[in-house]
């Protein structure tokens, strides 16, 4: 089978397609051959190195595909079922061998393409809002990346929770997908300085929350912007990690709260992880979440993916078809 595969970590160019042998499940997996793998940010922190991973391994952290072959220990699943799953190495490939209690049976009405554009980011927009911050109405919330692919999802989830919505933005592309989602206010982050522009849009009250994916560049601004005893969750860092600070900024800027979640410790029983993906695949066939498949790439085109990726040319849900 064609994967793609990570022997030293670095820039775009160290994933490297090669061949290898279509796994063997062990008792407790099922293989999967993979219909479509989603590109995420965590992709390219592994590739990076920034998050560890044994050396020689195939990157990707989420696909659906239809089952293959199962271990003998496996009743959960069974061959031509159609299986999503989000949180496991080694999606950029043809096949894998995944456990199968991390597998979630993808609904009919719902594509192999829009499982794999949904599980990860769309269920970690639901933990966003529903766990880590769990945003209400009249509650306001500034989004960075808005019309990204967590960005717009959480956008729609944010404001159907009934929540006001400030999200920043790069172009006026982005702010039109940004208000189609549901945002009531957008900030040109190019144009205008978006601590300044949220002042004002709140009266210098602030904001309930930040919903952070940048990191770096608008982590120390954001902070500026929160109410007191506001929360900053910083979920991601396209822009590259914070720099350490001393907690007690957070005092001084109000009592404020810190989180630095992931999907990982949201999804962590059996049970989670399939009420969160069931829920998350209940709103897109009811409408409620729309997905924007903005490109696909073969398999062997993963480093021009992440090369869009990082440059923030992206509006919506890159995939690999392999």
């Amino acid at each position: 089978m064609k994967a793609i595969q990570v022997r030293q970590t670095g820039g775009p160019e160290a994933l490297e397609t090669v061949d290898l042998e279509i796994p063997k499940p062990k008792p407790h997996e099922a293989v999967i051959k993979i219909e479509a793998a989603g590109v995420n940010f965590i992709d390219v922190y592994y590739r990076e190195g920034r998050y560890k991973a044994e050396i020689p391994f195939i990157d990707g952290q989420e696909a659906a595909g239809t089952v293959s072959e199962v271990g003998a220990e496996v009743q959960s699943v069974k061959v031509g079922d159609r299986v999503g799953y989000t949180g496991v190495l080694g999606a950029y490939a043809e096949y894998a061998a995944v456990a199968a209690d991390r597998l979630v049976p993808i609904p009919s009405g719902v594509s192999g393409r829009e499982a794999a554009a949904a599980l990860l980011q769309g269920m970690t927009a639901h933990y966003l809002v529903n766990d880590t911050f769990p945003l209400k109405e009249g509650q306001t919330a500034l989004i960075h990346a808005a019309a990204g692919g967590v960005g717009r999802l959480l956008v729609q989830t944010a404001h159907q929770l009934g929540a006001r919505v400030i999200g920043t933005v790069s172009t006026k592309e982005k702010a039109d997908l940004a208000r189609q989602a549901g945002a009531d206010e957008i900030i040109l982050y190019t144009q205008a300085d978006f601590e300044a522009e949220t002042k004002r849009l709140t009266d210098g009250r602030g904001v309930d929350v930040v919903y952070d994916s940048v990191g770096r560049e608008t982590f120390l601004k954001g902070l500026n912007v929160l109410r007191p005893r506001g929360m900053m969750v910083l979920y991601g860092g396209s822009s590259g990690a914070v720099a350490p600070f001393d907690p007690i900024l957070l005092t001084q800027k109000g009592s404020l709260v810190l989180a630095r979640p992931s999907l990982q410790h949201y999804v962590m029983s059996r049970f989670e992880l399939t009420a969160r993906a069931q829920a998350v695949f209940r709103m897109i066939l009811q409408g409620k979440l729309q997905l924007r498949i903005e490109h696909t790439y073969r398999l062997s085109e993963a480093p021009q993916a992440h090369r869009d990726l990082e440059g923030r040319k992206t509006t919506g849900k890159l995939l690999l078809l392999p």
